[in-house]
């Protein structure tokens, strides 16, 4: 026989004084009726408008709750994750005025993480070109630089290769050469 999960419930949220309690019995879900209650929303309008929503209305669901009085209801509740959405859709017109400030502020914020979601990948695609960019510069001047020293190396090598094989009579032949200085052009002895 398959044991019967417990449900367990934690505050997430606290609006106007009033307990918003996640329910999480396999999933996360949170009962819209305390929520519209707390903003002062009209709950019946709040349920038809999720049960018109072409996405909302397939995941909504009746589920046992606790209640802002301690006491087990079946409320209809939405996965803990469209929460926010559906949140975004309240018109501030129709709140207490005590919550309109707060679904007001809600609702900017909504708007910049939108904005922030679909404008960020561009401003994170532009300063990687930028970045690669300038590392495709410091590659060419590295590499430019490496050239230049291996042509300096080999002719180090070869000067280098020169001294070990001078022998003392070279060495003489070099220090006995005679070097006569000629006067510059135009110019006097």
């Amino acid at each position: 026989m398959k044991e019967k999960q417990t449900a367990t419930s934690t505050v997430v949220a606290k609006i106007n004084q009033v307990n918003i309690v996640m329910i999480e019995n396999g999933e996360k879900r949170i009962a819209i009726k305390p929520i519209c209650e707390a903003l002062g929303v009209n709950y019946p309008t709040q349920l038809e408008k999720l049960k018109s929503d072409e996405f909302l209305n397939s995941v909504i669901s009746l589920r046992g709750t606790t209640g802002s009085d301690g006491k087990e209801y079946q409320m209809i509740t939405i996965p803990y994750m469209y929460i926010f959405g559906w949140l975004f859709t309240i018109n501030p017109k129709n709140v207490k005025e005590e919550a309109k400030e707060t679904v007001l502020k809600y609702k900017m914020e909504c708007y910049q993480a939108l904005f922030n979601h679909f404008t960020r990948q561009n401003e994170f695609l532009e300063e990687k070109q930028q970045l690669i960019e300038a590392k495709i510069d410091e590659v060419n001047l590295i590499s430019k630089n490496f050239r230049d020293t291996k042509v300096n190396l080999k002719t180090a090598k070869d000067e280098l290769n020169n001294v070990k094989g001078l022998t003392f009579d070279a060495w003489r032949a070099i220090k006995s050469e005679h070097v006569i200085p000629f006067p510059k052009e135009g110019g006097a002895s």
